[in-house]
């Protein structure tokens, strides 16, 4: 009886061992896709952007991240598609911030 409980307790053990070692396998996996994507999306971000217009993405992906990946993803998508002939240059990039971004809405307080 003992040792069917201890042989039961291996098995047990063994199996949540070889399910944490998948489990480990797969995080890695999926990091190092993640990586070789993120060196993907940078290649094709020093190919179309002057280091100028680089400089200004990476200053403001401090303060804006999620804007950023927006827009990084945009200009990927137009680079792909073929839409991009030229470097795009730190001007440009500043016109197409402008207009990726919301508009503000003016809140004028009445007194009556």
């Amino acid at each position: 009886m003992d040792d069917e409980l201890a042989d039961l307790r291996r098995k047990r053990l063994e199996e949540l061992q070889r399910r944490q070692l998948e489990s480990q396998l797969y995080a890695a996996q999926q990091e190092q896709m993640q990586q070789e994507l993120e060196a993907k999306k940078q290649a094709i971000l020093r190919a179309i952007l002057t280091p100028e217009a680089r400089e200004r993405l990476s200053s403001i992906r401090m303060t804006r991240p999620e804007f950023v990946a927006q827009i990084e993803a945009q200009l990927i998508m137009l680079a792909q598609s073929g839409r991009i002939r030229s470097a795009i240059t730190d001007e440009q990039l500043k016109a197409i911030l402008r207009q990726a971004q919301p508009k503000k809405r003016d809140i004028n307080i009445r007194r009556i």
